[in-house]
């Protein structure tokens, strides 16, 4: 009788303890999915993050990318995903595009430059007048010897590398004599970049005659991706997040032409004898590096002064900047 009574006991403690241990485990599970759910509505909360699409096909100034090579669609894809998420860069890009490529792809278009180039001048400088660590200036960034080579006049008063017509006409003949050297649009965007002599004598003692099989250093081997890229988005701007409006972009602005002559002329006096404000001066006319112009060698130079109120927004949009429809190419 005494050994049934103990055996009731023992099984009546393991029962309690099964049951006590059976009621944390449902305890742990019902918190570990309080979790989860609340994990799950968090997750759904952020925003998602897509992988920016590649194209099938790709062109450069009408030559074919080679984007079945994987080292060359990795190499796109990398800087697709710095100018997509990238997007403060970007977004300026076409801000300033609007302004600045109606004035860039005539130049190009008479020199008989691919207008793929233009994209080429947005990763060179934003469109604004950089000056890099190297001292290269301007939209098309040229050193200083380069730009005097082709036409520029640099010196300590004037510096037309931040002239954009006169350094766009430079660099159309800058890119004409590297497409002749290298017999390729590719190739000349990849010397403008490190320099004929560099990219000629890696492709040399490579055996190689193109800019895709050639192994160079890491900021050309980016080059002409970091083109491709922005030329994609730009072409693509929907599909890769960017909806601008003509109204958000920054319009052309509307100038008349002055002359600039004589020796020891104050820009401050000459801004003022003009109707115009010595900032106006300088911001039309960059190229222009000091407030005296001494012009030794008495000069005659064209600069740009703003129309009649040509400051006010109001004033200076046309039609074409006041569009409320998403644009769909740059």
């Amino acid at each position: 009788m005494k050994n049934k009574s103990t055996l009731a006991l023992i099984l009546s403690v393991v029962s309690i303890a099964l049951l006590v241990f059976v009621c944390a485990i449902d305890k742990d599970r019902a918190e570990a999915g309080i979790a989860n759910e609340k994990n799950a509505q968090r997750v759904s909360t952020n925003p998602r993050i897509y992988a920016p699409a590649l194209p099938d096909s790709m062109t450069f100034a009408g030559e074919p990318v080679p984007l079945d090579i994987y080292y060359v669609r990795e190499g796109l894809d990398r800087e697709m995903i710095v100018n997509t998420f990238g997007h403060t860069s970007t977004m300026l890009y076409f801000k300033r595009a609007h302004r600045y490529f109606p004035i860039i792809e005539p130049i190009l278009k008479k020199n008989s430059i691919p207008s793929d180039f233009k994209y080429l001048c947005v990763i060179e400088s934003g469109l604004t007048n950089a000056t890099s660590p190297a001292k290269a200036q301007g939209f098309w960034q040229f050193i200083k010897t380069t730009g005097q080579k082709y036409g520029l006049e640099v010196n300590d008063e004037i510096d037309m590398r931040n002239n954009l017509e006169a350094s766009t006409e430079a660099a159309c003949k800058y890119l004409k004599s590297l497409y002749a050297k290298f017999g390729s649009w590719t190739a000349a965007a990849a010397a403008y970049n490190c320099g004929e002599n560099g990219l000629q004598k890696n492709m040399e003692r490579q055996s190689i005659g193109t800019y895709y099989d050639t192994r160079l250093n890491n900021e050309t081997t980016r080059y002409v991706y970091r083109i491709l890229a922005v030329k994609q988005i730009m072409q693509h701007p929907q599909e890769y997040g960017f909806f601008l409006r003509a109204a958000d972009l920054y319009p052309t602005l509307p100038t008349r032409n002055a002359t600039l002559s004589g020796q020891n002329v104050d820009l401050y006096d000459f801004a003022q004898k003009n109707g115009t404000t010595y900032k106006m001066l300088r911001e039309l006319n960059p190229w222009l590096t000091t407030d005296k112009l001494t012009n030794k060698a008495n000069k005659s130079y064209t600069v740009k002064l703003p129309v009649a109120n040509g400051t006010s927004l109001r004033a200076i949009r046309t039609e074409r900047d006041k569009g409320t429809e998403f644009i769909t190419k740059m």
